[in-house]
């Protein structure tokens, strides 16, 4: 377990967590803001992207009240997408989200595991800085990561091919 927070817990992926991802990624809901609705994924993709040995994320699951609920993962910035984003020497990590139970949605467990994630990266990581870059039509996590303590810093446009469209971004970031 990396980290707990009352009824939020977050653990490291599992390999038998694949599951759980294929079954979440396939869901239209989910899909519209994360990877695409265009873009289902099964347990053969699942394994493919999130089961690679070189990537650099830290993935996890997030439980809460017991129950998988959904995904979240960490990464420290490379050099070359700091210097994109405007950061010299900082220590910034990036994080992406997403609750898969659409029924814990509209329950501020999105604004808990966002807060409680900030403060393991400070805490643990030495963070200075915590970015992310939600499509700018996702308003609804762009009001949760806002009550969160993140900043709107500026507009990535046509930061992410999305559904066959490229969507803008904002990059968002708390300090």
């Amino acid at each position: 377990m990396l980290f707990k927070n009352g009824e939020l817990k977050v653990r490291k992926l599992e390999k038998e967590d694949n599951i759980l991802l294929a079954k979440w990624l396939s869901d239209p809901l989910v899909l519209e803001f994360y990877e695409g609705r265009d873009n289902p994924f099964n347990l053969e993709k699942v394994n493919e992207v999130f089961y690679a040995p070189e990537d650099e994320e830290v993935k996890c699951i997030v439980e809460y009240d017991g129950k998988e609920i959904g995904y979240i993962q960490f990464y420290q910035l490379d050099n070359e997408t700091k210097k994109e984003y405007g950061y010299l020497t900082e220590n910034v990590y990036g994080t992406d989200q997403f609750i898969g139970e659409i029924e814990y949605w509209n329950k501020g467990i999105g604004t808990l595991l966002v807060t409680s994630m900030i403060k393991f990266l400070i805490e643990h990581k030495n963070a200075d800085r915590i970015v992310m870059d939600p499509q700018s039509r996702n308003t609804r996590a762009i009001k949760c990561y806002e009550k969160c303590g993140f900043k709107k810093i500026k507009l990535l446009p046509r930061r992410e091919l999305h559904e066959g469209k490229y969507q803008d971004c904002w990059l968002i970031e708390y300090h």
